[in-house]
């Protein structure tokens, strides 16, 4: 993956650079599905956070939960959730949005004071299009998308999967820069857009090695 490229995962559609990362450790709560997908969605969180070298927790001690991800069929349905307009400002707007929208998924962030991710919300509405993905497809799509604060058009024209002998795997270089994005030496947010740079020689340096 070349610089430019490195640059245009993290650059906005207003022209913004923006680069964070999760400071903390992820504890993950998931809503909405059997136990079998809860199993799927987890193990596909511990891959990713294998990959970056990043912890998971049982809990977050300061939220409990900081990442939360909800299955529905209808938008409304999330109105229902106790408590959840406390965690989501502007819920009832965003909800509606989405309606007009008719969109099938959603990510909100959170950041700390340094600017790194603190919690996560994914919600997806189980359409006809999620509902025919194997779900091992859609939950390692959904953790990638949420392991970094991406561009909003980071994978408009090519997904971060890819098929290889009918199975589903992370791309190569998407893997190499999440890898890349979690080195320690590297701040935990950027706005710069030199940080590809770096990106690009902690990549370089791990095919050396």
């Amino acid at each position: 993956m070349q610089v430019g490229e490195i640059e245009a995962h993290f650059t906005r559609a207003d022209g913004s650079f923006v680069f964070a990362r999760w400071g903390r450790p992820i504890a993950p709560v998931i809503f909405g599905v059997e136990p079998e997908t809860l199993a799927v969605v987890k193990g596909a969180l511990e891959a990713v956070c294998i990959l970056a070298d990043h912890q998971m927790s049982e809990t977050d001690p300061e939220l409990g939960a900081n990442m939360m991800v909800f299955f529905c069929r209808d938008w409304s349905e999330l109105l229902d959730v106790p408590n959840l307009d406390r965690l989501v400002e502007g819920l009832a707007p965003l909800v509606a949005r989405l309606e007009a929208q008719e969109a099938n998924q959603y990510r909100v962030f959170r950041f700390d004071e340094a600017g790194a991710i603190r919690a996560a919300f994914v919600f997806l509405r189980m359409d006809a299009h999620l509902s025919a993905v194997p779900a091992e497809t859609l939950a390692l799509s959904q953790v990638v998308q949420t392991i970094l604060l991406w561009s909003d058009t980071a994978f408009g024209a090519q997904s971060p999967l890819a098929v290889v002998e009918g199975s589903t795997i992370l791309r190569p270089d998407i893997a190499g820069l999440i890898r890349a994005a979690y080195d320690p030496v590297l701040p935990d947010m950027a706005r710069d857009a030199s940080h590809a740079l770096r990106l690009a020689a902690r990549i370089g340096q791990a095919r050396a090695q």
